[in-house]
């Protein structure tokens, strides 16, 4: 580790986003490749600080190099210079606490502060929550678990979600004609 202390945190992972997944090693400098789960992948040229959130805990690391190659990021980080020192990040997801996120424009939400809202028709009555995001190419959808029990999925489109308050832990939905006949 080359005489560097590795900083562990406590953070609780519900108080962090997660930007991306390590995929495998890069070179022989201890660099990792990295899948980003941000819609802004240049977000890794401002970030000087992220977690390696780890089986054995969550280290606090220091982002030095940042390079892109294809569909991947490749950082390097202060505390690492050797590939045996990364080898076992495969898979470990790469977050920022909500301090070090970037911040939000007028209208713009976190997918995660969206998991738990109620879903609310435009005239105020219930659908039901939230129970999940999904990725899609087109658009994102939400899950919704209705009181019956039964679930239905909201493309988040402008004809259909109106208004996300995740403040208020609410959605306002316009139920397009044939969706709850599934």
């Amino acid at each position: 580790m080359n005489g560097k202390e590795i900083e562990k945190t406590s953070e609780s992972i519900e108080d962090m986003l997660r930007i991306g997944v390590v995929t495998t090693t890069h070179g022989i400098r201890g660099e990792i490749k990295v899948f980003p789960t941000t819609d802004q992948v240049s977000r890794f040229e401002k970030c000087d600080e992220v977690i390696l959130v780890t089986k054995e805990g969550n280290l606090v690391l220091h982002v030095n190099r940042v390079k892109y190659f294809k569909d991947r990021v490749i950082l390097g980080f202060r505390e690492y210079d050797n590939i045996n020192q990364v080898e076992g990040f495969q898979k470990c997801d790469l977050m920022v606490t909500r301090e070090n996120a970037l911040p939000l424009k007028e209208g713009e939400y976190y997918l995660c502060d969206v998991v738990g809202a109620g879903v609310v028709e435009e005239d105020g009555s219930p659908v039901g929550e939230v129970t999940d995001v999904i990725e899609t190419g087109a658009n994102h959808v939400f899950a919704v678990r209705m009181d019956s029990g039964k679930e239905v999925l909201l493309p988040v489109i402008p004809d259909c979600i109106k208004k996300v308050d995740t403040e208020a832990g609410v959605v306002t939905a316009h139920i397009m004609k044939g969706l709850m006949d599934l």
